[in-house]
């Protein structure tokens, strides 16, 4: 998660292609994010722009501060 501040300067997405480089060195097959709030919308757009598909939906399993109750997705991506 990037602070607000901070948004915009690829941060996220450096932090996403290290962990993917990391969990390869380390002989991983895949990575799953499970909790990805569906309001997270920079979020969902730059895990899909780095390969990640959605594979499934939690309704309602995310309690956003003014939102209320979102959806939430997981994410995979084969290494």
């Amino acid at each position: 998660m990037v602070a607000e501040a901070a948004r915009g300067q690829g941060l996220g997405e450096a932090m996403c292609r290290h962990s993917l480089a990391e969990a390869r060195s380390q002989g991983y097959r895949a990575m799953q994010y499970n909790l990805v709030a569906a309001t997270n919308a920079g979020a969902v757009r730059l895990w899909h722009r780095l390969g990640f598909a959605t594979v499934g939906t939690l309704p309602g399993a995310f309690r956003h501060p003014t939102a209320g109750y979102v959806d939430a997705f997981v994410m995979f991506r084969a290494l």
